[in-house]
């Protein structure tokens, strides 16, 4: 290709999906969210959520990282807030009764309301920075595969374009399941057991995301 060798694209494809076909927290978030919110407004979450992913490696592989090993408390505070936030919404869904915890308004009847389309974003986006786990895998995975023999940037756009053509597959299967998930469910009407799932889901993210 002139920029990176095929032979490298052929170890980085297989081993990124791996990594990103395997359950975490973004992958049950996107469940989650297209179990109650559908497949379409879950491409919100997922915007920002491969904006937080192409910050991560990029950061990985210019050594950024070294900044948040620095300073953990400021990183702690930020996935503290990030957990609470999805906990929060967790406990939402817990206590919704009898109907789709999040709904278009004029089907609410009471309902929870839903996240806008920035909250959602933002949702993505916090949960993608502040993975611990993330970072790990970026940090020990994605530098290997530059080549000093090429330029950075262009290598670094290629590989990172890569990640986030894998990383939207994963995140559309998940939430497909999710919303294939409720549809079943929802034909037995055990919409309370829905809720109840995705909250469960969403507190496990959130203490994924707090403590992990």
């Amino acid at each position: 290709m002139g920029i990176i060798d095929l032979s490298v694209l052929a170890l980085f494809v297989p081993t990124f999906f791996f990594v990103s076909v395997t359950p975490g927290m973004c992958m049950t978030l996107a469940l989650t969210l297209g179990m109650t919110l559908g497949v379409r407004r879950t491409l919100w979450m997922m915007a920002g959520e491969l904006l937080g992913v192409a910050l991560v490696a990029v950061a990985a592989v210019l050594g950024i990282a070294a900044l948040m090993l620095k300073y953990p408390a400021a990183f702690q505070l930020f996935k503290y807030c990030g957990g609470a936030y999805l906990a929060w919404l967790g406990i939402q869904m817990w206590r919704a009764r009898g109907r789709m915890v999040m709904v278009a308004p004029e089907d609410r009847d009471g309902s929870v309301a839903p996240p806008g389309r920035h909250a959602l974003a933002a949702q993505g986006f916090v949960t993608a920075v502040a993975n611990p786990k993330g970072w790990a895998f970026f940090i020990a995975l994605l530098p290997p595969f530059i080549n000093d023999s090429y330029p950075l940037a262009p290598q670094l756009a290629v590989l990172i374009a890569i990640i986030l053509m894998l990383e939207t597959l994963c995140l559309l299967i998940y939430a497909g399941g999710g919303r294939t998930l409720s549809r079943l469910l929802a034909r037995s009407e055990n919409v309370r057991m829905i809720n109840r799932i995705a909250g469960t889901l969403m507190l496990l993210v959130g203490a994924w995301l707090a403590f992990g």
